[in-house]
């Protein structure tokens, strides 16, 4: 193998990880999903922004634009079956033990955070 072909293989992997800490990539392929769901239901953008309550302007900009208010998120992800997806944002259980699963379950919400000192 050539080195190039390595660079370029391992570039494009980093390339990969990295979207994940990229709002923009996060939401450009949220949009990218929502758009082909749109177009698998056969819907245009009218017809979901009226079946889902999302104003057609809302629709259009997250399509174009990847830009949109997390209450209209939820509004499509109602009408597009999807709300156990968005249930699952935020938890984040790494249990090891069956002593972490004991801990977590006898901790207090918190209500706030600390000051930072």
């Amino acid at each position: 193998m050539n080195n190039k072909y390595i660079v370029d293989n391992i570039l494009s992997t980093n390339n990969k990880f990295l979207e994940d800490f990229n709002s923009s990539k996060l939401l450009e392929g949220i949009a990218n999903r929502l758009k082909q769901r749109r177009l698998e239901l056969n819907l245009t953008q009218k017809a979901l922004a009226k079946k889902s309550g999302v104003s057609f302007g809302s629709l259009k900009h997250f399509e174009n634009k990847h830009e949109i208010s997390l209450k209209s998120i939820v509004k499509l992800a109602i009408f597009l079956n999807e709300t156990e997806n968005l249930k699952q944002l935020f938890i984040h259980h790494n249990f090891e033990t069956i002593s972490d699963v004991i801990n977590i379950q006898q901790l207090k919400p918190r209500k706030r955070g600390r000051k930072n000192v």
